[in-house]
């Protein structure tokens, strides 16, 4: 028993310990935004490389998503003769809920790891440690334009996956299952709140891209200057990336929709 809560408080320290250093990290790369405007086009480099990269997983998985949203919601409408108000379902789906987490997911699997792995290699090759004999500051250098990157990028990848999953409920829902076009798409516009609805997905894609675009730099920064350890990085920034999403995923709903 005194092995198991020894262990325990080890692990316990171990977590303030990294959520201490990420909580330093994070405040020296936010006094380092200014290099953001400075050095535009590094910036504008790292956006089309973690967004414009990330366009093709999101699009196909958006449609991909949208079109079985639109084949089980109108198998469950179709029952109650309410098949006419599919376009609704599909768009509060993905606008609520659909659109920011899986588009979370996608984004830590697709350009969070790839952040993680291309700064860890940087600090295991010793790029890092060459800029500050050189008095360059990988702060401004190197984590802020990639942070800064990854937060802008997020929220229009999930506008862009919730945009296409709901193009992927028309073709299923109007084009082979016969539903009327015009009462898919008033059906949609009838329901959908602009703030009620379309700002909650928005807020929660914020939010998830400071966090993922915040873990997966310091992974990067934090790993052990190794293979293995850059390996081991890559893994936690996914991993805790999608704990962190859906955690937060439940705050922010009981805040927005619930009595919390």
């Amino acid at each position: 028993m005194i092995e198991f809560l020894s262990g325990l408080g080890r692990s316990g320290l171990h977590w303030l310990a990294v959520l201490g250093r990420a909580s330093a990290f994070l405040f020296r790369v936010l006094l380092a935004q200014d290099a953001v405007v400075r050095r535009f086009r590094l910036t504008l480099a790292e956006i089309y490389s973690v967004g414009v990269r990330s366009m093709l997983i999101i699009m196909v998985s958006g449609l991909f998503v949208g079109m079985v949203l639109g084949y089980q919601g109108y198998i469950t409408l179709v029952n109650f003769g309410a098949a006419e108000a599919l376009g609704g379902v599909v768009a509060l789906s993905l606008v609520r809920e659909l659109g920011p987490v899986v588009t979370a997911l996608l984004f830590a699997g697709r350009a969070g790891s790839a952040l993680t792995a291309e700064i860890g290699l940087m600090k295991t090759t010793e790029q890092l440690s060459a800029m500050e004999m050189m008095a360059v500051d990988p702060y401004r250098r190197v984590f802020a334009p990639r942070f800064f990157a990854g937060f802008l990028s997020m929220p229009l990848l999930a506008a862009l996956f919730s945009a296409v999953g709901v193009m992927g409920g028309y073709i299923v829902g109007v084009g082979l299952l016969g539903v009327d076009s015009g009462s898919y798409f008033s059906q949609m516009q009838a329901v959908t709140d602009w703030h009620e609805d379309v700002m909650s997905g928005v807020i929660k894609s914020i939010v998830f891209g400071f966090v993922v675009t915040w873990i997966a730099v310091f992974q990067g920064f934090d790993a052990e200057p190794t293979s293995e350890g850059i390996s081991r990085a890559t893994t936690q920034t996914v991993v805790v990336s999608a704990l962190a999403v859906l955690g937060l995923d439940f705050i922010l709903t009981g805040l927005m929709f619930g009595d919390m």
